[in-house]
C-alpha cells in the first residue's frame, strides 16, 4: 500500500511564510527484480527444505531526506508466521519450517518507516518443491483371488501409489521383491501385477502366495544431497480351487484280515478317497471292479468292505480286491475316478504260542559240553533245538533272541514262520574263557511279532566250558628291583619274583630259572622263585655294585614269560681312608695353605667321604685344617715368620703335625698320617718388574743391562735433587744440618746390612712367569722359600760399607733380619734423598744387587720347574 500526499499551493505559501518548513518525503523500497538477495523481497521462492534460522533475504530501501529507516514484517490474521526481520538492517530469517505440500504461497507484509512516514507492500513468496514425500499405496491391503486355471501372462491386479512430491521426486516406478522366487511380474510405470509367461497356479501345490511390491520415486534434492524414497507392500494371491484333479486314496496300501471266528456281514476295513480339488471338492462314490468272488462288498458312500461269507466257506487264504472310487458333482454327473488295491488275508485264531523242542520232543532246557576258545563262526552241532509255531499265517510269525553275556553267540534264524531248525554259532572266541566262566547261561527267546498277544517262550541253554592251556605265565611285574649289602654271606635271598598262570591243572604250574651275563652270582629256586646268592658268592660294592639278568616263568608246554632283574649291591663301611704316604713333608708359604688327601675305596657315600682334623701339634695354636678339603693354613693372626717365632723356639720353621682322615661310614673308620711342613716366607710379589726378569730369565745380559739402567736413572734423580738443594741452601744462606741427618739414620755397628735378591715363584698360569718386588726395603728376607728352588748367595758376597754410627741407645733390642708374608705385600714408602752423602751407600748397594744377580743368574743355568 502506498501512501500519497497532495499538497495545495494555499497550503505551502502557510508554510513557507510561518516557518519555512521543510517537505518530508516517504520511505520505499528498492526493486530489484527477480532473484534478488534484498529489496522488497518481491519475487521471491524458497526450497521447502530450508533449515530453520537460515537468512533468506534482506530488505532495502531508503529515505528520500537521508533519514534512518526500520523495516518490519506482518501477516494477515490466522496466518502462520514463517519469517522475522531485524527491523534496523533488514534481515529475514526463516523461524517456521516449510512444507510445499501443505502451502506452497506465503503472503507477507513488508513495512518501511522513516519515523514519520510507513510504507507497506504485500509480497507473495513461493514455495518451492523438494523430494521430502515418500511413495504411499492406495487402497491397502491387497488380497486378489485367481483361479488356478488362470492364463499365463494375465494380468489379475493393479497396484497403485502416490507421491505428494512434484517432478521426478513425484513419479513411481514398480518392481518386485525375489522377482526369481515368484512367479508373478510387475509393469514397473502401470503397477499391473500379472502372472509370469510359462508359469501357471496350482491349487493343489500352493494355495496362497505373498508378493512384496516396491513402490520408488525418481530422487530429487533435498538439503543438497538426491534423495530416494521407497515403499513396500505385500499382496496376498489367494488361488482358487477348480475341478481338474481326480480322486486319490488315502492311507494306501490297504490290508484286511479275516479270522476264523469273524462272523458273516462283519466289517473288514475301509477304504477313504478324497476330492483332489480340496476347495470345493466333490462326493465320492465307491464300488468293487473285481477280485471280490462273490465273498466281499463295499458300501458305495463310505467305503466300507465287508465279508458277506463265514470264514469256512472263504476258498482262498488271499483276496486281492480292485476298488473304484468315482467323484459325483453336485448335478449327481460322475466324471474323474481313480482305483486302489485292497488285500485281505483270511487267518484262524492266535492261540498257540511258539514251542521248543528236542530230539525226545518239548524241552526247556539245553546242555552242551565244550572246550574253552572254540573257532569263530563254528555252530554248536551239539545243541539239537527245534522252535514251532502251529498257528497259521501272521500269527505264527516269532523271532528268536539269545539272552545273556552280549556278543558271544549268535541265534540263526532270527525271524522264523511256523518252524524252524535252531542254530547257534560262535561269535567272539576271546570271550569264551575257561578261567573267566566255567558255565555260560543263556535264555533263548521266542515271541511272536505281529500279533496282539506277542505270544512267546524260553529255554535255557546251558554251555559248560573244558580248559586248554591257552594261557602264558605272567610274572606280576615286569621288572624286579632288589638291594642286597655287599657283605651278605653265600646263600642269602635276594628277592622273590611271582608269575601266575590261570589254567588249570599241570598246565598252570610254573617253573622258574634265570640267565644272562649277570647271573652268574646268583640261583633261583624253580618253584617258589626265591632268587639268592651262590654259595660260594663274595659281593663288593666296589668292584661290581650293578647286576641285571633275566627270570623265566614256563609252564609245561613249554609258553614261557620273561621279567627283568636289576640288583644292587649296597656299600658296606669295610675301608679305611688311606694317606699316599703315611710320612707327608710339605712346604707352606706364609699366606698359602697346604692340602693333605686321603683315599676312601667304599663305593657309595657316606662311606667314601673323608673328614679331615689335626690330632696332635706343637704348640696347638699354629694351624687351622678344613674338614671337607684337607687344606692347612695358618692361623689367620699369623702373617709372618716373626710372629712364629715369638710362638715357638722352633728357629728352622718345620714342624710335624699328625693328622687324621676319618670317613662318615656306620661304624667310622680312621687313618693317621705324620705330616711335616716346612714355613717360609713369599716375598716376590706380582708386579711388571717380575714379568719382565721372568721374561728374560735366559737372556741375562738384557735383564743386566735394563736394571743398570734403572739404577742409572736413580742416581741421576738423586745428583739432581742434591744440586736443588744446594742451590736453595746457598740462595738462602743457610747450611742444612747434613751431618746431624746421617748420624740420625746411622745402624749399631753390629748390624749387617743385608739385601733380599730376586725371589722367583712358580707361576700360577701360563702368562703370570714371576712376582718381584721393587722396593728395596722389602729385599731383606734370605729365607723365602719358593716352588722354583733358589741356590742362596755366599755368605763371600760383598756387603755394602756401614752407615755412619748412630748413638746407640741402652735399651735397644738385638738386631733381627725382619721377614715379610709371601701373601702380604708391604706398603711401599719411598724418600727421596735429602743431601748428597748418601751417595756412597747408594753405590754400594748398586755394587750388591749387581753382583747378586750374577750369581743368580748363574745358579739359573739349568731351570727349576
Amino acid at each position: 500500500m502506498k501512501h500519497v500526499r497532495h499538497f495545495t499551493p494555499s497550503l505551502f505559501l502557510s508554510l513557507v511564510h510561518v516557518c519555512l518548513v521543510q517537505a518530508n518525503y516517504a520511505p520505499y523500497f528498492f526493486d530489484n527484480g527477480a532473484r534478488s538477495t534484498n529489496g522488497n523481497m518481491a519475487l521471491l521462492s524458497l526450497s521447502e527444505d530450508t533449515p530453520v534460522g537460515t537468512h533468506v533475504y534482506t530488505l532495502n530501501g531508503t529515505d528520500p531526506e537521508g533519514d534512518p529507516v526500520t523495516y518490519g514484517l506482518t501477516y494477515e490474521a490466522g496466518s502462520r508466521r514463517y519469517f522475522s526481520v531485524d527491523m534496523n538492517l533488514g534481515d529475514v530469517t526463516l523461524i517456521e519450517e516449510l512444507d510445499r505440500e501443505k502451502e506452497d504461497e506465503i503472503e507477507v507484509i513488508v513495512s518501511i518507516s522513516d519515523g514519520l512516514s510507513t510504507v507497506s507492500e504485500k509480497v507473495r513468496i513461493l514455495v518451492m518443491d523438494a523430494n521430502d514425500e515418500s511413495p504411499e499405496f492406495i487402497n491397502t491391503p491387497y488380497i486378489v483371488e485367481v483361479p488356478e486355471n488362470t492364463p499365463s501372462s494375465s494380468s489379475i491386479f493393479k497396484i497403485e501409489a502416490v507421491d505428494k512430491d512434484t517432478g521426478s521426486g513425484g513419479s513411481i516406478t514398480y518392481f518386485l521383491q525375489n522377482i526369481h522366487a515368484n512367479k508373478f511380474t510387475i509393469d514397473r510405470h502401470s503397477g499391473v501385477l500379472r502372472i509370469k509367461p510359462g508359469v501357471t497356479l496350482d491349487y493343489e501345490k500352493s494355495r496362497t502366495h505373498f508378493v512384496v511390491v516396491v513402490a520408488k520415486d525418481g530422487g530429487g534434492k533435498l538439503r543438497g544431497d538426491n534423495k530416494v524414497f521407497s515403499a513396500t507392500t505385500t499382496v496376498t494371491i489367494n488361488v482358487e480351487d477348480v475341478q481338474d484333479t481326480p480322486p486319490m486314496f488315502i492311507g494306501t496300501p490297504y490290508y484286511g484280515y479275516v479270522y476264523e471266528d469273524t462272523l458273516a456281514g462283519s466289517e473288514v476295513l475301509t477304504v477313504v478317497a478324497l476330492d483332489g480339488d480340496r476347495g470345493k471338492p466333490n462326493s465320492i462314490h465307491y464300488c468293487i471292479v473285481n477280485g471280490s468272488e462273490g465273498s466281499f462288498e463295499i458300501s458305495n458312500t463310505t467305503g466300507a468292505i465287508s465279508v458277506i461269507k463265514s470264514p469256512n466257506q472263504l476258498k482262498k487264504e488271499v483276496y486281492e480286491l480292485k476298488v473304484k472310487a468315482s467323484e459325483v458333482s453336485q448335478e449327481g454327473d460322475i466324471s474323474e475316478h481313480t482305483f486302489a488295491m485292497v488285500t485281505i488275508r483270511v487267518v484262524d485264531l492266535n492261540n498257540h504260542p511258539p514251542t521248543f523242542y528236542g530230539e525226545s520232543g518239548p524241552q526247556n532246557r539245553f546242555e552242551l559240553t565244550m572246550y574253552e576258545h572254540p573257532p569263530e563262526g563254528e555252530i554248536l552241532r551239539g545243541l539239537k533245538i527245534t522252535v514251532n509255531d502251529s498257528d497259521q499265517g501272521a500269527n505264527a510269525k516269532f523271532n528268536l533272541r539269545l539272552v545273556g553275556p552280549g556278543g558271544i553267540f549268535r541265534v540263526v534264524p532270527q525271524t522264523v514262520l511256523n518252524e524252524a531248525q535252531v542254530t547257534i554259532i560262535v561269535e567272539n572266541s576271546a570271550a569264551i574263557d575257561y578261567e573267566s566262566f566255567k558255565v555260560l547261561t543263556f535264555k533263548l527267546l521266542a515271541i511272536e511279532v505281529n500279533t496282539p498277544e506277542k505270544f512267546s517262550s524260553t529255554a535255557d541253554v546251558v554251555i559248560r566250558l573244558l580248559d586248554t592251556n591257552d594261557n602264558v605265565p605272567k610274572f606280576s611285574s615286569d621288572y624286579y628291583i632288589a638291594r642286597i649289602p655287599e657283605n651278605s654271606p653265600g646263600g642269602s635271598n635276594v628277592v622273590a619274583v611271582t608269575a601266575t598262570d590261570p589254567d588249570s591243572g599241570l598246565w598252570g604250574e610254573i617253573k622258574y630259572s634265570i640267565y644272562g651275563t649277570g647271573a652268574d652270582l646268583f640261583l633261583i629256586h624253580p618253584s617258589t622263585g626265591i632268587i639268592y646268592t651262590q654259595p660260594w658268592a663274595v659281593l663288593d660294592a666296589e668292584v661290581n655294585s650293578k647286576y641285571n639278568f633275566y627270570v623265566k616263568a614256563e609252564d609245561t608246554d613249554g609258553k614261557y614269560s620273561l621279567a627283568e632283574v636289576f640288583i644292587t649291591v649296597l656299600d658296606v663301611n669295610d675301608h679305611s681312608p688311606e694317606f699316599n704316604e703315611n710320612i707327608q713333608e710339605k712346604t707352606m708359604i706364609i699366606g698359602s695353605p697346604v692340602k693333605i688327601e686321603a683315599i676312601d675305596q667304599d663305593a657309595e657315600e657316606p662311606n667314601n667321604i673323608v673328614d679331615y682334623s689335626i690330632m696332635q701339634a706343637d704348640p696347638a695354636n699354629v694351624f687351622d685344617i678344613d674338614q671337607s678339603t684337607g687344606e692347612i693354613k695358618l692361623k689367620s693372626y699369623i702373617r709372618s715368620l716373626d710372629i712364629i717365632h715369638n710362638i715357638t723356639n722352633n728357629k728352622d720353621c718345620i714342624w710335624s703335625l699328625v693328622v687324621q682322615a676319618k670317613d662318615r661310614g656306620s661304624p667310622s673308620f680312621s687313618t693317621t698320617a705324620v705330616l711335616k711342613i716346612d714355613i717360609t716366607e713369599e716375598t716376590l710379589h706380582k708386579g711388571p718388574m717380575a714379568a719382565f726378569l721372568m721374561q728374560t730369565k735366559d737372556n741375562p745380559m738384557k735383564a743386566l743391562g735394563v736394571l743398570a739402567g734403572v739404577m742409572g736413572i736413580m742416581v741421576l734423580i738423586t745428583i739432581m735433587i742434591s744440586t736443588a738443594m744446594f742451590w736453595r741452601n746457598k740462595r738462602s744462606n743457610k747450611v742444612m744440618p747434613v751431618r746431624r741427618i746421617i748420624k740420625k739414620r746411622q745402624m749399631p755397628p753390629s748390624r749387617t746390612v743385608r739385601m733380599e735378591w730376586l725371589k722367583f715363584k712358580r707361576p700360577s698360569n701360563a702368562a703370570e712367569k714371576f712376582v718381584v718386588e721393587e722396593d728395596v726395603k722389602s729385599l731383606h728376607n734370605e729365607n723365602s722359600n719358593n716352588n722354583i728352588q733358589v741356590i742362596p748367595v755366599p755368605p763371600a758376597a760383598p756387603l755394602p760399607p756401614p752407615p755412619p754410627a748412630l748413638a746407640p741407645r741402652g735399651d735397644a733390642p738385638a738386631w733381627r733380619v725382619p721377614t715379610v708374608s709371601g701373601s702380604l705385600t708391604p706398603k711401599h714408602i719411598i724418600k727421596p734423598p735429602k743431601k748428597k752423602g748418601h751417595s756412597s751407600t747408594h753405590n754400594a748397594l748398586v755394587s750388591e744387587l749387581k753382583m747378586r744377580f750374577e750369581k743368580r743368574n748363574a745358579a739359573f743355568g739349568e731351570p727349576h720347574i
